[in-house]
């Protein structure tokens, strides 16, 4: 009896927690994409505020950009639009993220990216040629926004 009801509490647990995901995995892999997608269009030797704007617009207005390894986080739509824009001044000669992997949870995406590029920033006098694997994380609202960002940078 004890295992006839156990197995239907699971049951129950796991019906009411997929009640709860709004997105299929389907759709969170696709919203995984766009997000590298804009991301890497936001850092191309011609980017525009057209490609950060479009970013930006993934975002919900009460979103957190989370960079865990240097403790700092970005809530204010208006302050990271600013810091990419002035990010416009370095001269990138390439940059690319290939995705390496993709696990989806409820409402949520882990996204494991490979970023190269080859950028010589503004406040600098030497071209810097980076590649690294890093981890993300976006948390999607009910409206398929983007609430939550975590980057654990490799």
């Amino acid at each position: 009896m004890k295992k006839l009801t156990l197995v239907f509490i699971s049951l129950i647990l796991s019906f009411s927690t997929s009640a709860n995901d709004k997105f299929t995995a389907d759709q969170l892999i696709e919203k995984a994409k766009a997000f590298v997608s804009a991301k890497n269009a936001r850092q191309q030797p011609n980017t525009t505020t057209k490609e950060i704007d479009h970013y930006i617009s993934l975002l919900s207005d009460n979103f957190i950009d989370e960079h865990v390894k240097f403790k700092f986080t970005y809530t204010y739509k208006t302050k990271l639009r600013s810091d990419m824009v002035g990010k416009l001044k370095d001269e990138v000669i390439n940059s690319n993220i290939e995705i390496n992997e993709i696990m989806v949870g409820a409402n949520v995406v882990f996204i494991k990216m490979t970023e190269m590029g080859k950028v010589k920033p503004a406040h600098l006098d030497k071209t810097i040629e980076y590649t690294k694997t890093n981890i993300v994380s976006l948390e999607f609202n009910e409206s398929g926004l983007i609430k939550h960002i975590r980057r654990h940078h490799g």
